[in-house]
């Protein structure tokens, strides 16, 4: 007791227990359950040295890129779910993921993935509803927003309002008047940084999918790879000379490589030079040559869409590439195109959308009546 720190001797014989024991005692026993579930997950391939847990409350607590080893249940009840990540640290990460909200883009086994502690700093949003309240004697609705900034929009104005009713439901953080006029507290951003803590027991980190592909496929895949962003990186994933770690060293060389064949780099005294826009150009070769086997297979014409193009059409399908993932937009003229998707996009499929080509998204406008969304 007295090597692990529950229990001191305070005279012979005589032993005094640390007032936090039952709970220190509780996390001892779910850091070994945690390590046998990362052991039996990971086939007893890897020792407990080489093996984390991911804790998104440390201060010091930074993201981690790595491949999803596994996934599984903590709680049936409450679908609380868990990661087991090879990071690029070399390590085995157990990340309590909480409730994953990734129906429309489900994170599988294999994926590459950034996880980072969720942040539980107020939002711009809750900045702007604090201004708005504050010249308003304390009130807030869509009325009195347009009323305080002429340039807003109605639809702008609505999202600070669909704020307020997730703050509501779930702290009683703010009150609303029958006639619909929000009642601000002074603290509002106070009480927002605690509704953000609360929503943090539920969903702790935020995981990013960076890439479905597999580490050896994208070394030698036409298309834009994550391995291509990390080379042109001008502060690339730190690497340790282990693990999954290793495995990115390894792939980093055979695409740098690859690229050299296909004339998009060059080696210039020990220093590769990329082309420029490589990203962009990877990515374009990739969408051409899928979207003429698409072609064929729909019986559409497949029009590139570029910066600043407007888009309009009925989304079919999401379609997965080395360049990530697409919606495939059918227009009326018998036309289709390959243009990045948004989990957004799934509550309209087979449905009118619109939006904007801006640099590596769209603005999206889903259906007739609704605002934007990105």
């Amino acid at each position: 007791m007295k090597r692990l720190g529950f229990a001191d001797e305070i005279a012979p014989g005589t032993w005094r227990l640390s007032p936090d024991f039952e709970v220190r005692l509780r996390e001892l026993g779910l850091r070994g359950d945690i390590i046998k579930t990362m052991h039996r997950d990971l086939g007893g391939t890897r020792a407990p040295a080489d093996c984390a847990i991911y804790n998104p409350a440390d201060a010091a607590a930074r993201p981690i890129v790595g491949r999803v080893a596994a996934k599984g249940l903590t709680d049936e009840i409450t679908d609380r779910r868990y990661l087991i990540i090879e990071a690029a640290d070399g390590y085995a990460h157990y990340v309590d993921a909480g409730i994953l909200d990734d129906e429309a883009d489900p994170i599988r086994e294999g994926s590459l993935v950034t996880v980072s502690p969720k942040s539980v700093a107020p939002r711009a949003a809750d900045r702007t509803v604090a201004e708005v309240a504050a010249t308003n004697g304390g009130r807030y609705s869509v009325d009195i927003h347009l009323r305080h900034d002429p340039t807003a929009t109605a639809a702008f104005a609505e999202t600070h309002v669909r704020r307020l009713e997730a703050m509501r439901r779930l702290t009683q953080a703010v009150d609303r008047t029958p006639e619909g006029v929000w009642l601000v507290a002074p603290d509002h951003l106070e009480r927002a940084a605690a509704y953000e803590r609360k929503r943090a027991q539920f969903t702790p980190v935020v995981v990013e999918i960076l890439s479905r592909v597999s580490i050896e496929r994208q070394a030698t895949a036409d298309g834009a790879t994550w391995l291509d962003s990390e080379l042109v990186r001008p502060a690339p994933t730190p690497l340790r000379d282990a693990g999954f770690g290793r495995e990115v060293r390894d792939a980093l060389a055979r695409r740098r490589l690859w690229l050299m064949e296909q004339h998009l780099a060059e080696d210039r005294e020990g220093n590769v030079i990329y082309r420029a826009n490589l990203l962009a150009v990877l990515r374009r070769r990739e969408l051409a040559r899928v979207g003429a086997q698409l072609s064929d297979e729909l019986g559409l014409r497949f029009v590139d869409v570029r910066e600043g193009h407007k888009i309009e059409g009925t989304y079919r399908r999401p379609v997965d590439l080395v360049s990530g993932r697409f919606a495939l937009i059918e227009t009326r003229s018998k036309e289709f195109s390959l243009v990045p998707w948004r989990p957004v996009l799934e509550r309209s499929l087979g449905k009118e959308v619109s939006g904007i080509m801006r640099g590596d998204g769209v603005s999206w406008t889903i259906g007739r009546t609704r605002g934007m969304s990105r």
